[in-house]
C-alpha cells in the first residue's frame, strides 16, 4: 500500500510543537518511511566535519534536521494562515487540496 503524507516538497508549513514552535518554512526533503520531513532553516543541529585533504582544516556546520509530519501544519497559501487541508475539485474536474479557512485550491 503506497503511503501517503499531507505536505509534499515545497510547501510552506508551520510547526505546531517542540522547541521550534511557531516557525514557518520551505519543505526540503519528505521521507515517506520514517514520515519525517525537513524543512529550510528550523529544527538546526550542529555536525563536526573532520578534514579530508592533508593541511585543511575541520569546521562546524548547521544541518537541517528532520521532524516528524505530525508536527507540522500546510499553510495557506492565500490567507497564510496554517490550515489542515480539505479536497476540492477545480474546473478541469483534477481532485486538489483545499483551505478550510479561504476555500482557495492549491
Amino acid at each position: 500500500m503506497k503511503q501517503k503524507l499531507h505536505v509534499k516538497t515545497g510547501d510552506q508549513v508551520q510547526v505546531l510543537s517542540g522547541r521550534e514552535k511557531g516557525k514557518r518554512g520551505k519543505i526540503v526533503q519528505v521521507s515517506l518511511k520514517e514520515r519525517k520531513v525537513i524543512i529550510e532553516k528550523v529544527n538546526l543541529s550542529k555536525k563536526h566535519l573532520k578534514p579530508r585533504q592533508q593541511g585543511a582544516v575541520g569546521s562546524i556546520v548547521d544541518v537541517e534536521s528532520p521532524m516528524y509530519a505530525s508536527k507540522v501544519m500546510l499553510v495557506c497559501p492565500k490567507c497564510s494562515k496554517p490550515t489542515r487541508i480539505a479536497h476540492g475539485f477545480d474546473e478541469n474536474g483534477k481532485k486538489m487540496r483545499k483551505c478550510k479557512h479561504c476555500d482557495n485550491l492549491f
